[in-house]
């Protein structure tokens, strides 16, 4: 079973690679949708729970929102990418939240950026195949 939690944050960031206009200092105002796949605990507080949303919003807040909100990407990335983003925020939960299965993060309402267990760029998933997606899909 799979269970998703949403968080926003608003950051700024420059792409010092890019071309056109990201190149330039802008913000953005990110969604970060968190996805956890296990089986139902049995026992304990999160019985009937694959685990509980406080528990997750707890993690998330502390290893990621906190870090992220209302800061310069370029203060922790080099090339603060959608895609480069989303590895670092893996890094931060994947120990904390074992279940952790998929993070899509939204820069726009129209672009995302996805990566999953077992992608190449995620510990799990050095030797897999399945690529890290950047998507143009609309919001649910």
């Amino acid at each position: 079973m799979q269970i998703r939690k949403s968080f926003t944050f608003e950051a700024a960031h420059v792409l010092p690679h890019h071309p056109g206009k990201c190149a330039r200092l802008h913000g953005h105002s990110y969604r970060l949708d968190v996805a956890l796949e296990g089986p139902l605990q049995a026992t304990g507080p999160a019985a009937g729970m694959v685990e509980d949303f406080e528990v997750v919003s707890r993690v998330v807040k502390a290893a990621v929102i906190n870090e992220l909100d209302h800061r310069s990407l370029n203060e922790l990335l080099d090339n603060p990418t959608a895609e480069n983003l989303i590895v670092w925020i893996w890094e931060r939960l994947e120990h904390e939240l074992p279940h952790l299965a998929e993070l899509t993060l939204w820069e726009t309402r129209k672009a995302c950026v996805v990566i999953r267990k077992g992608d190449p760029l995620t510990h799990a998933g050095k030797a897999s195949e399945s690529p890290t997606n950047r998507q143009e899909l609309p919001l649910p």
